[in-house]
């Protein structure tokens, strides 16, 4: 497809980045040369160092004849201006990123109805929905939901005195009666669709699949089951730590905000009332106890400082924290902390990414047995796809034993009828379905690309 990106700032990068790895034809638009200029080289795509809302250099770009049209530059308004025009100059879909929280979601119902946005982006708040889930699991350094909720995916860390560390998969079956899949696992850099002979080791990383309630269940016989986080402490005080201590505070959750900014903070304290505001330097490990650090659940760092979320949580880890998440933009950073021991970090660039990638690869294949929902798993060497299973797909009623399903790639669950069905070797796939796979080393963009 052709794809045009306004804004080449973190966000753009990525989802420029994952567009070139698809396939797609991308044009690139920035009002900064250097940004262009580092595009270009790196992924030898056209750019142009323009206005994104400029009719001529939308014209230059063959807006015409455009699939997909992405704004997201640092400016809501912008952003929704050149999606405005981009429409009418004939793009086909429309993205534009849209972070500030006046824009509530009755305002944004309208405008995307009123400017025919296909999709609309907050970073912020996804993020912020990301670390929620994971709050609400803690024993998990990452959950991905299915199906509105009723089925999910956790990602394990096995640690050195892990139960099941030296079983294979068929002895844990025996062992552990619950409805649910090991479907993916991480092995250093080595990613594995394991089969029941495959040995776990202290140190893996796995994928679960299942009903919530069975995840939870096969976490209490691990003897890893954590009560959800209920008292959180959050380091910054921008969107992402807005939109999830309203997240927390609405699940009944208690939340503390600490902010060198003060005039953030009386902000803060004035859009959430009934969180505790703590204005003072984060980075003080003498504050952080004196506020209560060692007798939080949780402590989240979301500060806009990489190197200072990363330090913290070290700290805050150290102190035998039940729960430790640092938001870290950079690839080289995130990776720099996890071997540091931080298990749990979120990078908002791949979170929204990973939704620009699952809604290209959905318009790509209008028809037929459409992607969902899209994660990248595993630090991005597997994903898993939910796809919508169409009347006329051509594997239907057969057992799953009987297909021939390419290497490496697995239907770790059928959802149907909003009921989660881990998939045995008799299951059948039917009309209706929803359907996720997990794979790595291969894209899919239809359920049929899992057929050899």
């Amino acid at each position: 497809m052709k794809i045009i990106v306004v804004g080449c700032g973190k966000i753009g990068v990525a989802a420029i980045e994952s567009l070139v790895s698809e396939g797609h034809d991308v044009i690139a638009i920035d009002n900064r040369m250097e940004a262009v200029e580092e595009i270009r080289d790196v992924y030898d795509i056209m750019c142009l160092c323009s206005n994104g809302a400029d009719y001529n250099t939308l014209g230059d770009a063959g807006i015409a004849d455009a699939d997909m049209f992405i704004a997201v530059t640092g400016s809501d308004e912008l952003n929704m201006l050149s999606c405005i025009i981009a429409k009418k100059m004939g793009a086909k879909h429309t993205v534009a990123r849209v972070r500030n929280p006046e824009y509530n979601d009755k305002n944004l119902g309208f405008i995307k109805q009123q400017i025919e946005l296909s999709l609309i982006l907050n970073p912020e708040y996804l993020v912020a929905q990301e670390i929620f889930n994971i709050l609400k699991f803690p024993a998990a350094v990452n959950v991905e939901t299915f199906s509105r909720r009723n089925f999910e995916m956790a990602e394990l860390l096995l640690r050195d005195n892990s139960a099941i560390a030296g079983m294979s998969l068929m002895e844990l079956r025996k062992k552990f009666q619950a409805n649910y899949l090991i479907c993916v696992v991480q092995r250093g850099d080595d990613v594995f669709i394991p089969d029941g002979n495959f040995v776990l080791e202290s140190g893996d990383r796995i994928g679960i699949t299942a009903d919530p309630s069975e995840i939870q269940k096969l976490l209490k016989m691990l003897g890893i089951l954590q009560k959800s986080a209920r008292d959180v402490m959050v380091l910054g005080g921008g969107r992402i730590a807005y939109y999830l201590s309203k997240m927390l505070l609405a699940a009944g959750n208690t939340v503390k905000i600490i902010d060198k900014d003060r005039s953030r903070c009386e902000l803060l304290s004035d859009i959430l009332p009934h969180a505790r505001i703590i204005s003072g330097d984060g980075t003080d490990q003498e504050l952080l106890i004196e506020e209560g650090l060692l007798s939080c659940d949780a402590f989240v760092a979301l500060t806009g400082m990489d190197e200072e979320n990363i330090l913290v949580s070290i700290f805050a880890a150290s102190r035998q924290l039940k729960k430790v998440i640092a938001k870290v933009n950079g690839s080289e950073l995130s990776d720099m902390a996890e071997k540091l021991g931080l298990d749990c970090v979120v990078t908002p660039k791949q979170t929204v990414s990973g939704i620009i990638t699952r809604y290209a690869r959905a318009i790509a294949n209008s028809e037929g047995s459409n992607v969902e929902t899209l994660y990248k798993l595993m630090d991005g060497k597997a994903e898993a796809a939910e796809f919508n299973v169409a009347s006329d797909f051509e594997y239907q009623e057969i057992p799953i034993k009987e297909l021939k399903i390419k290497k490496n790639i697995l239907i770790s669950g059928i959802i149907r009828k909003r009921k989660a069905i881990i998939p045995s070797g008799d299951d059948v796939i039917k009309a209706g379905d929803k359907v996720i796979v997990i794979a790595a080393k291969a894209v899919l963009k239809d359920l049929s690309d899992i057929m050899r």
